[in-house]
């Protein structure tokens, strides 16, 4: 499938949403009318665009900001600090018109609320460790188990004080065309039951292309594991759309990994002849009749929450995963240095959870997670490519989400 990435035009669909509030949503325009927003020249816009604005405070008293970066391309994203979230990314559909198409909220408060780790990241470490301990050189590490009840017994995404939970150091830059903020924190020996004093720095790059890039790095003083991820949700028709059933996807990896009923790592299987089989694009809800009728699945209200592994080495710039909504030709390739891929499928999202746009509500499977990352477990499991990180090396990770559309 042929995919383009709109011209420099756009921008001018995008500047004319480029206000402190957040852009329209609207339905798809015919051609001609969207060939003539196209054609409105747009303003200068200089770089308020990148300036810090309140974003609310949070329930401990903390004081938020959020921070608009853009691209010349359309795409336009809101970064906040609380847990270096992505709050907002518009992409603009075949015709040029802006959807908001990631799942978050527009307050702190309700992020603490509703949770899902929207749009945030994740760290010290990304997905499950079995019963929330691992030994690293002869010492046993107890972490928090805040996934406990219905045969699960782990630590997920770190503890209930994860890296999501931090107000992280901000500032912004450019380079050349490319806007860029750049996030920061200490994370101090012994922070969620983890060893090491680890200093962060997560990056994020709006592109001309239309690309989001993040790349992440960290240090540390001691030996410790680190799997950082973003745990973003994507819905190309809008965040408030409905569901992603009918949306496609393609994931380029093989095999993915089975579990036992605490979803912690058994086994690698072949995707071949499964209702993880996305060698192909198809529509997300294509196998639901297969996956809910598998026992195994059942712990996961018979839907995704897994891992697959990608093709290519670790450390290796890969093809990840291409998405695309066939009704506004929206696309989202996603291309990653790391070995896995975590699928969520948002299953467990609820009807009375309010959307961005006044008036709306989400739904079970309202998005889908896509996580790179390191295999859930990997302290547990020699097998699995290690996480950990010694004194003396660098941490490095890099993600790109491109977004484009499809005739």
């Amino acid at each position: 499938m042929k995919t383009t990435i709109l011209s420099l035009a756009v921008a001018a669909c995008a500047a004319c949403c480029i206000a402190d509030e957040a852009p329209v949503q609207e339905a798809p325009k015919a051609p001609r009318e969207a060939a003539a927003r196209r054609r409105m020249p747009p303003p200068g816009m200089g770089s308020r665009g990148m300036k810090a604005r309140p974003f609310g405070k949070l329930s401990d008293g903390r004081e938020t900001k959020i921070w608009r970066l853009t691209s010349p391309g359309g795409l336009v994203m809101d970064f906040t600090d609380y847990g270096g979230r992505l709050v907002r990314a518009y992409a603009p559909d075949r015709f040029g018109n802006l959807a908001d198409v990631t799942i978050g909220w527009n307050t702190p408060e309700e992020y603490e609320k509703y949770g899902f780790c929207a749009g945030t990241l994740i760290g010290r470490f990304g997905n499950r460790i079995k019963d929330g301990k691992f030994t690293l050189d002869g010492t046993e590490y107890q972490l928090a188990v805040n996934e406990d009840g219905n045969g699960r017994h782990c630590n997920l995404h770190s503890g209930p004080k994860g890296w999501d939970d931090k107000v992280w150091n901000a500032r912004t830059y450019r380079k050349g065309p490319v806007q860029c903020i750049e996030f920061t924190c200490v994370s101090p020996d012994g922070d969620m039951g983890f060893p090491g004093t680890v200093n962060a720095k997560v990056t994020y790059s709006v592109m001309p292309d239309n690309s989001w890039r993040v790349d992440y790095e960290a240090t540390t003083d001691k030996p410790t594991v680190v799997n950082l991820t973003h745990h973003s949700y994507w819905n190309l028709a809008g965040e408030s759309s409905g569901t992603v059933l009918g949306q496609e996807l393609q994931i380029f990896a093989d095999e993915y990994t089975q579990t036992d009923g605490g979803l912690i790592p058994t086994m690698n299987a072949p995707v071949a002849g499964t209702g993880f089989d996305f060698t192909a694009l198809r529509p997300i809800g294509a196998m639901m009749d297969w996956m809910k009728a598998q026992d195994a699945l059942k712990p996961m209200d018979g839907w995704y929450d897994h891992n697959f592994v990608l093709r290519g080495a670790p450390g290796e710039m890969k093809k990840c995963v291409f998405m695309r909504d066939p009704a506004s030709g929206r696309t989202l390739e996603i291309m990653t240095t790391e070995p896995c891929l975590q699928m969520y499928g948002a299953q467990n999202f609820r009807d009375d959870m309010p959307a961005k746009a006044a008036g709306r509500n989400l739904c079970p499977f309202a998005a889908v997670a896509l996580e790179t990352q390191h295999y859930p477990d990997s302290p547990n499991r020699p097998d699995f490519p290690s996480t950990v990180l010694r004194p003396g090396e660098t941490y490095r990770s890099t993600t790109i989400y491109r977004f484009g559309v499809s005739k």
